[in-house]
This record gives C-alpha cells, sequence and structure tokens, in this order.
C-alpha cells in the first residue's frame, strides 16, 4: 500500500496528539538520557579521585556527540510523523525500527568509545536509512520521492563515517563520528543537496504544525524527567542526611523552575506559532534548534545535580560548578531564542540571568557544590517571577513569530 501526500494523511480528527507508539517510542529516550547522564557522570567524577579537566573537557564532548545523534535520530522521527500519517503502516513500521535502535544505541552509550562502538553506529545508521527507504518505497509522486532520494544517497555516504568510525582507535572515532554528524547536519540545513539531483526548499515541507509542536513540548518533558529521576535516585541512597536533603530540594525546585520557564509563555502557543507562520516548516526547524540547546542545558544540569546529589559539601571542581551554572544558562540562552521565534522578542531578564549565572561561575568554585545548586534555583526563580509579574493582569500574549 502506498502512500499519497504528505500532510493530507493525517487526519482532520486526529489534530495534534501524539499517537500511544509514539508515546512509546518517548520512553526509550528516558532510558537514552539516563545513559547519557551515566557517561557523563563517570567522565566527572571517577571512583578513585577527581577527573582531570582535560579528561572533563574531553569526556563533555564526547557525551555531547552521542546526545546529538540521539537528537537527530529522534527529530527525524517527530517530522516524519508529522508529515505523514502515524496511523499507517509504512509509518509504524518505521516508528518501530527507531524504536529498537535507539534502545541499542541507548544500552551501548556508556561504552561507545571503546568496547560498543560498532552496535551504537550501526543501530544509527540502521534507523536513520530505513526512514527514506520506506518512504521512498511508499510515495507516489516524484517531488517527494526526490526529497526521500536525497536523503538516502545522504545518510549512506554519512553512514560509512559511523561504520568505520566504530573500527579505529577514540580520537579517530570521534573525527569520523563529528564528520557525519556535521554532514548530516548541513544536508537538512541546505535541503539535502546531492549532485545532479538539487536540493529541496524549506517552503516546500508540508508538517503537521501542532502535531510537531507537541512532539518537541514532549521530548523536553522527557529531558526534564531526568532532572527529577536523578534527584529522587540520588536522594533514595541516603534520605535522612541534611545535606543531602538540601542538595534534592534544590534539584525539585530547579526542575518545576525549568518547567515553569518553558511553558511560560511560548512554551504553551508554540503550535499556534508554527501554525500561522507564513512558512511553518522554517518555524519548525528553528524551534527544533531551539530546543536541542535547551535540552542540552537541561541535561547538563541533570547531570550537575547528580554530582551536587553525591557530593554535596565536598571538595568542588570547575568542570562540577560549570554543569550545575552552566547547563541553567545553556538553557535560558535557548529558551530566550524559543521566546524569540514565537514573539519576535526577548525579555530582558533572560540575558540578566544567563550573565548572573556566568559571574557566579569563579566565585562559587571553591565552595561546596550545594552553594552552586542554591544559586541556581535562585537564578530561575527570579527569572520566573519577572515572567509572571510582565503576564500579571494583561490579557494572553498571542504568537507573533518573525518568519
Amino acid at each position: 500500500m502506498r502512500i499519497d501526500e504528505p500532510k493530507a494523511l493525517l487526519p482532520a480528527d486526529q489534530g495534534g496528539r501524539a499517537t500511544f507508539l509514539e508515546l512509546f517510542f518517548d520512553l526509550v529516550y528516558v532510558f537514552a538520557l539516563t545513559r547519557i547522564g551515566t557517561r557523563a557522570f563517570e567522565d566527572l567524577a571517577l571512583e578513585k579521585g577527581y577527573a582531570s579537566a582535560w579528561q572533563a573537557f574531553t569526556g563533555g564532548g564526547k557525551t555531547l556527540l552521542l546526545l546529538l545523534a540521539l537528537w537527530a535520530l529522534w527529530q527525524g522521527t517527530a517530522w516524519t510523523t508529522s508529515r505523514y500519517d502515524p496511523h499507517h503502516i509504512w509509518l509504524q513500521t518505521i516508528v518501530i525500527t527507531a524504536l529498537v535502535c535507539s534502545m541499542v544505541m541507548g544500552i551501548a552509550i556508556p561504552r561507545a568509545f571503546s568496547k560498543t562502538g560498532l552496535a551504537f553506529a550501526i543501530a544509527y545508521v540502521v534507523a536513520q536509512v530505513v526512514r527514506p527507504a520506506i518512504l521512498l518505497l511508499a510515495l507516489r509522486r516524484k517531488q517527494y520521492r526526490q526529497l526521500k532520494q536525497r536523503m538516502l544517497i545522504t545518510f549512506c555516504v554519512t553512514g560509512v563515517f559511523w561504520i568505520a568510525g566504530a573500527f579505529v582507535s577514540t580520537n579517530p572515532r570521534v573525527v569520523l563520528w563529528s564528520i557525519a554528524l556535521l554532514l548530516e547536519y548541513l544536508g537538512q540545513r541546505f535541503g539535502w543537496p546531492v549532485p545532479f539531483l538539487g536540493r529541496s526548499t524549506v517552503s516546500r515541507w508540508d508538517i503537521h504544525g501542532e502535531h510537531l509542536s507537541e512532539r518537541y513540548q514532549q521530548i523536553f518533558l522527557v529531558a526534564l524527567g531526568e532532572t527529577i529521576l536523578v534527584a529522587g535516585v540520588s536522594y533514595s541512597r541516603d534520605p535522612f542526611s541534611l545535606t543531602h536533603t538540601g542538595a534534592f530540594a534544590a534539584a525539585l525546585v530547579t526542575s518545576i523552575l525549568l518547567w515553569r520557564i518553558y511553558v511560560q509563555r511560548a512554551g504553551q502557543i508554540l503550535a499556534e506559532a508554527v501554525t500561522h507562520a507564513r512558512h511553518p516548516a522554517a518555524v519548525g526547524r528553528s524551534a527544533a534548534d531551539t530546543h536541542l540547546v535547551m535540552i542540552v542545558g537541561v541535561v547538563a544540569t541533570a547531570i550537575g545535580y547528580e554530582l551536587v546529589s553525591e557530593h554535596p559539601t565536598g571538595h568542588n571542581e570547575a568542570s562540577w560548578i560549570t554543569m550545575v551554572l552552566g547547563g541553567p544558562a545553556v538553557f535560558l540562552a535557548g529558551r530566550a531564542r524559543f521566546e524569540y521565534e514565537v514573539f519576535g522578542r526577548v525579555s530582558p531578564s533572560r540575558w540578566v540571568a544567563i550573565l548572573v549565572l556566568l559571574a557566579l561561575l569563579p566565585l562559587l568554585v571553591h565552595h561546596a557544590p550545594l552553594y552552586a545548586a542554591a544559586a541556581a534555583a535562585l537564578v530561575l526563580l527570579a527569572v520566573a517571577v519577572a515572567d509572571a509579574r510582565r503576564a500579571w493582569g494583561r490579557p494572553p500574549e498571542k504568537a507573533a513569530p518573525p518568519f
């Protein structure tokens, strides 16, 4: 059974709701993000002593590379289910394939640059190649098939870098996998250009704005759930200690504030911004980059709070405080861009908070990690209060995307 065309395939009564299969797919990312956190924690807090600054930097870079691969797979799947009917058997096959491959990638993450690199690479390549290959077989119209041809060729080429990287040592592997991700990102950014086939334009990419917006909201909640999971698991190891209780409280308050800042108010009306834009796909693509930045910030925050929970009053490390304060700063930077995408302006509180967090880095590096956690929570609270004051007594602000 073939597919006719995008957008029209999404049933009118489906609205923007994600299917149960898509939510099941997101559950795998709960597990995968815990593996990301585990890997980063091992790099930053060794069992015997502290990680060196260089080890923390290189380890963080490798962990970020794996996170970007997970994001690329999730985003490609989300865009596919937002362009075509996710109840169709072909689309369900794509989602199930991505689900299984994401699970394998999650299992392989902690040792992806040593023993399990081949498993990670094969799972990623299979998921990325299967998606355009199935759509190429299922789509009828030539203009839609050409886009999938370009995507398939791109992923086959980058797949060579992924697989080859799995057979070399760590440093060459990082280089090859980074090149592969860069080629894929540039391909997506410039319409999947391929010699003799040309490239596509974003304005021609039909998407279901409400559905895609909901998917971004859901993956943000998945990332936010990582902070809750880390805080709960870490605190359960020593629930009656006063310092561990303080670390748990700071992590829980921070998670609530991250949620509050996200939803007030841009996070609530992303669907409206995408739907009312002249080129919805342009807003959707920009929102993809923005949510990636915010999720990186949230994941870094979760890693920081795991470190705080394990060593609330211990000797602080520059890499630790970078996670605790830098994570919220990265989130706020992404949130500022998100606000611009939805409203065409940025609240000053975002930039002021970022500057305060950066200024606190050298001041708190020689103090207990718990102080940094409390400071980050206070800064986020100030941003949330500023948002509430701006909206108090005023009608809900409507979306005004500058696209």
